[in-house]
């Protein structure tokens, strides 16, 4: 059986472009479900503004499953909310209580200007999988999905690497706003199986010096693991650290043979 909140304060980031100074409004939703998602509460105090006449509140939603790495908001504090690896769209206003004062912001990093109120733009991401986010494949028909023996411990590593869904929170809660964890993902799960070996070395210093262009450094400070949705661990960036050290210093056709 399900229970009401009463009384939540919203405290929200509102935002016309990235040249506008911004600013925080307070709204308060009188009652909802505890069984709502916390885009079902947004959707809700939007409904009420609108039936107000005033501006509806801008953010971020596609897939609501925690899948497609859209939803993207500071809440409290915290990329994603105070639940661990859940995406935003995941979270339900159980976690909270009544009279609770909610703080909710978008994405504070330099490489992702915001559009308007909560949605923030993360095209800098696009740039680096363009860079090298993709493998070198023969066409025709699609080969046996056991042709290539591929250990498990490998093939479970690159699985993990690619659960990334790109959302940005890695970003968001760096102090550096690195995109170390991001790149590094996009990185390994590529560079773990035979199939991308081919542009390996490559892959690997395209992706991590484009990524320099729109990005802070890292210097470990370990919050983007907290912070992700996946729980997809720091070890990815020494993994693509290594790779970017040989594509440097050595010959590329040498290492393309081992």
């Amino acid at each position: 059986m399900s229970n009401h909140l009463k009384d939540i304060i919203l405290k929200i980031w509102r935002q016309n472009g990235p040249k506008d100074s911004g600013h925080f409004e307070t709204y308060k939703v009188d009652e909802i479900s505890d069984e709502a998602s916390f885009l079902e509460m947004l959707d809700y105090l939007n409904e009420q503004l609108i039936t107000d006449g005033k501006e509806a509140i801008v953010f971020d939603h596609d897939c609501r499953e925690g899948i497609c790495g859209t939803c993207s908001l500071m809440i409290n504090g915290q990329a994603h909310g105070p639940e661990r690896s859940t995406a935003t769209c995941q979270l339900h206003m159980r976690k909270f209580s009544s009279g609770a004062e909610i703080v909710i912001e978008p994405w504070r990093a330099a490489a992702f200007p915001i559009i308007k109120d909560l949605m923030v733009d993360r095209s800098a991401f696009d740039r680096i999988i363009e860079s090298g986010g993709f493998i070198t494949s023969v066409t025709g028909g699609a080969p046996d999905a056991n042709l290539i023996p591929i250990p498990k411990p490998v093939a479970d590593s690159a699985m993990d690497s690619a659960a990334c869904i790109g959302c940005g929170a890695c970003v968001a809660a760096c102090p550096n706003g690195a995109a170390n964890l991001f790149t590094s993902a996009k990185i390994a799960h590529l560079n773990l199986l035979p199939q991308g070996q081919a542009e390996r070395y490559k892959r690997a210093e395209s992706m991590i010096e484009k990524m320099d262009e729109y990005f802070g450094s890292c210097t470990n400070h370990g919050e983007c693991e907290a912070a992700c949705p996946k729980e997809i661990s720091v070890d990815v960036i020494a993994l693509a650290n290594a790779d970017y050290r040989k594509a440097k210093l050595k010959n590329r056709k040498f290492i393309s043979r081992i």
